[in-house]
């Protein structure tokens, strides 16, 4: 499976897709980046680091036996995949305490579970399309021709 084409395409477009929605969200319409109190370089090239691990995780969710086998349609599959992580992300975020604001609200946690959970439908979908339009001969090969 880590030597497909949709595979590297996928996870590194949806990676830097999340990961600029993340930028545009917490740098420019937020401005949260502003806050950092430390390197803001470090913190960004982090971010990255995560946003990929992130988007792997979301591409073998995609693939999981259990989706493939309950969604056949892959853009509905990476929507709900994204959905999921989007879901467990925020819940791991949230009971850790990681958080840009000091005045958390229950309005301020409505919408950045809306947000999160966004964000990674998007990364879904970016992945689901690949799924779609990018042709790789060897998924679609029986495991039993090797």
């Amino acid at each position: 499976m880590f030597n497909t084409v949709r595979l590297y395409i996928s996870w590194i477009v949806s990676a830097i897709i999340m990961y600029g929605a993340f930028y545009v969200w917490h740098g420019v319409f937020l401005n949260d980046l502003t806050r950092i109190t430390f390197s803001k370089t470090l913190f960004l090239v982090l971010a990255a680091l995560v946003y990929f691990i992130i988007s792997i995780a979301l591409y073998k969710l995609f693939e999981s036996e259990i989706l493939s086998n309950k969604i056949q349609n892959p853009v509905s599959r990476g929507l709900v995949s994204g959905l999921i992580l989007g879901f467990v992300l925020f819940a791991i975020v949230t009971v850790l305490g990681i958080s840009f604001t000091k005045n958390i609200s229950i309005e301020y946690i409505a919408l950045d579970f809306v947000w999160q959970i966004s964000e990674q439908a998007l990364g879904g979908l970016i992945i689901g399309l690949a799924k779609i339009f990018i042709f790789d001969p060897i998924p679609e090969m029986s495991r039993n021709d090797f």
